[in-house]
């Protein structure tokens, strides 16, 4: 059975340096203007979530699997994009949520995901099963972990049933876990050559042992670190010397291409880069969640300027003070003193405001904003002063200057640099 994704490995193999944008983000406006922007570009919306952003509870999204599907085909619905230009996927679908229980439990937990998953019409999915659980001797040893991915693929195809053929799976975890990195990192390292061999021997014969080695061509992607990654400051760019021999890896396996996490913030070159060198899916989430708070941050400065004071969102104060209020989300990964927090909490590359944006209090700040805009023409070198790219469309008539459309647009400039690296198109577009 065709799976959009079949004509993105189809084209790498053949050669043509092409690939796709995974969109990992729950948020309305990004999903918003990733079908824009596949509208604008003639692309396919590939939107995925992660175990801990989604799950069979709710996640931290308060959303099951089913619910984001909702979530995301209303957009696309809305919007008219066809639904057979929408892939949904999966993201590190595993045991990450239960580690704290037995391997045994956790991965009962993990088994029950996976279907949940595959029941709601997901057909790329991510198994992960490098986290170490409660009774597990660490680390894990690879030929543990990839028996652990083959039970959660038997556990895939038997939900899937007579439509088990739509399923595209990726192994392979050399990432930081779902969330991002908790540190601030001093460098990052490409993956050996001979572990992503290692890890393809052993998921392989896994496999095999657990009756599936029929779902092997339709494993389309490994995950392997090519030495991107970004912290709370700093953005680690790609560098394509350091790839040479491991970009070679899977010049054997017919289906297979590299997928590239934590690709937030990387230039357009690098972007290229990794794409013509078989990276051909990638992962970006705060990159562009990154890209909705500059824009309602920026609408918000305009607010200062044409709004009374007792008539304004206050938006960029109530986002402070619940992230104060509810430290959980980003405690534990901004350290430093009083004002190296507060930093980061609004600017970090991390961007843990992200987990925020459900909150009733900065949602209904937001509407607020909203509303307070749409009755004013925002003066054109205001406009200019706080969202440039903007500003020059606006100007040309390419987009209309109201709150919703500016900050999508806003959000699609990420997407644009990821379609030129794509090529996902043969021209320029609004």
């Amino acid at each position: 059975m065709w799976n959009p994704l079949d004509e993105v490995v189809r084209r790498q193999k053949a050669g043509e340096p092409h690939g796709i944008t995974s969109v990992c983000s729950a948020h309305p406006l990004v999903i918003e203007a990733a079908v824009r922007q596949a509208l604008a570009s003639g692309g396919t919306v590939l939107a995925e979530a992660t175990s801990n952003q989604v799950d069979q509870y709710g996640g931290y999204t308060g959303m099951r699997p089913e619910d984001f599907r909702e979530l995301v085909h209303g957009i696309a619905v809305e919007h008219g994009l066809p639904l057979d230009r929408v892939v949904l996927g999966g993201d590190h679908l595993g045991p990450n949520r239960w580690r704290s229980l037995p391997a045994e439990s956790a991965m009962a937990e993990a088994d029950e995901l996976v279907a949940a998953y595959v029941r709601a019409g997901f057909t790329k999915i991510h198994l992960d099963c490098s986290f170490v659980c409660a009774d597990d001797a660490a680390p894990l040893t690879d030929s543990l972990v990839a028996e652990r991915t083959a039970r959660l693929v038997r556990v895939a195809e038997t939900t899937a049933g007579d439509s088990a053929d739509a399923l595209r799976y990726v192994i392979g975890t050399e990432v930081p876990v779902p969330g991002g990195a908790h540190e601030t990192l001093d460098g990052m390292a490409a993956t050996s050559p001979q572990a992503a061999r290692v890890t393809l021997e052993h998921n392989r014969r896994a496999f095999e042992e657990h009756g599936v080695a029929g779902v092997w061509p339709r494993v389309m992607a490994l995950v392997v670190q090519p030495g991107v990654e970004f912290d709370h400051l700093q953005v680690f760019d790609y560098r394509r010397e350091r790839t040479a021999e491991l970009r070679t890896v899977l010049a054997d396996e017919a289906g297979m291409v590299f997928e590239a996490h934590s690709t937030d913030y990387q230039t357009v070159d690098a972007l290229a880069g990794l794409v013509e060198d078989h990276w051909a899916v990638l992962k970006v989430g705060p990159g562009l969640t990154f890209a909705v708070r500059e824009a309602l941050f920026a609408l918000a400065d305009i607010e200062d300027e044409l709004v009374p004071a007792e008539s304004r969102s206050r938006l960029s104060e109530v986002v402070d003070r619940r992230m104060r209020n509810e430290p959980s989300g980003w405690e534990g990964y901004y350290g430093g003193d009083a004002d190296d927090q507060r930093l980061a909490r609004r600017y970090s590359y991390s961007d843990r405001m992200r987990y925020y944006w459900p909150d009733p209090e900065i949602a209904a700040a937001q509407d607020r904003l909203f509303t307070n805009l749409s009755g004013l023409d925002i003066p054109l070198p205001l406009l200019s002063a706080h969202l440039p790219n903007q500003y020059q469309r606006v100007r040309t008539g390419a987009l209309a200057a109201t709150p919703r459309d500016l900050v999508v647009d806003h959000i699609r400039d990420v997407l644009r640099d990821y379609d030129r690296a794509c090529r996902t198109h043969d021209k320029e577009y609004a």
